[in-house]
């Protein structure tokens, strides 16, 4: 009978100290998170602020990278509303009104690497507390490639804007990795055209609020730029439309 007792003594304690160790636990991740941004502003459109946190939780160990990021959301109704997104080295939040339905959005980027990571952008509305994602324009399709005389041509898909850019301050370095034989191509060699890796919302038409992209053309390199092109949109009826696409750089020649 004392040894039954002994074991369901030491059941409860392990169990006991299985809650509090979870307890721990649990205080430990709430502990960790981080609030990197903190606005209070109506987003749905009943007239009272709404409490606004974008929030980090880092890697243990490696408080330079978050391993989850979101927003949470203290409504004027009472409801919490939580988004989340990818994880990343650094996130911002602008709050605009993108699709002009006479609410601020929330436009969210998202930084996935160093200086030459990719930048993951996010839009969501939460007018008459429905949470919506309203989403961003898909980066231009861009064809381009090395061709000869060490020059690069580049052309916008959606205009149909065709460039020619000079490279021949870069002929040396071409040569000796191959790229290039008394000015002739080796072989087709694309240019690299990445994702954004700015997209921020500005004013477009008048005080109509729009976003600009900015996209970087490399060539056989990450640190081979070449150009890049800049892109700027504005939502209608719920749709991204271009307004204006071009590529820019000192030597670029259309």
């Amino acid at each position: 009978m004392l040894k039954k007792e002994i074991v369901i003594i030491a059941a409860a304690f392990f169990l006991t100290s299985l809650t509090m160790i979870t307890g721990v636990y649990a205080i430990e991740e709430k502990a960790k998170t981080v609030t990197i941004l903190k606005e209070e502003t109506d987003i749905t459109g009943d007239g009272q602020n709404e409490v606004i946190y974008l929030l980090g939780v880092p890697y243990q160990n490696k408080d330079s990278y978050l391993k989850k990021i979101y927003i949470e959301i203290a409504a004027s109704n009472g409801k919490r509303y939580k988004i989340p997104f990818e994880s990343g080295s650094k996130a911002s939040l602008r709050l605009a009104d993108l699709n002009h339905d006479g609410g601020k959005d929330l436009f969210v980027s998202v930084q996935t690497g160093g200086k030459s990571g990719i930048t993951i952008n996010y839009l969501y509305s939460l007018k008459d507390f429905i949470c919506k994602n309203l989403t961003v324009p898909e980066p231009l399709e861009v064809e381009s490639g090395f061709v000869d005389g060490y020059k690069a041509n580049i052309n916008i898909m959606e205009t149909g804007k065709k460039y020619v850019f000079d490279l021949n301050d870069r002929k040396k370095y071409y040569k000796k990795l191959g790229l290039y034989h008394n000015g002739k191509l080796n072989e087709p060699t694309e240019l690299t055209v990445n994702p954004y890796s700015t997209l921020i919302p500005i004013p477009i038409k008048g005080e109509e609020m729009g976003l600009k992209g900015i996209q970087r053309i490399t060539g056989i390199a990450n640190a081979d730029t070449i150009g890049y092109v800049e892109s700027s949109w504005i939502n209608v009826d719920g749709k991204w439309k271009l307004v204006n696409a071009d590529v820019q750089k000192d030597i670029a020649q259309k």
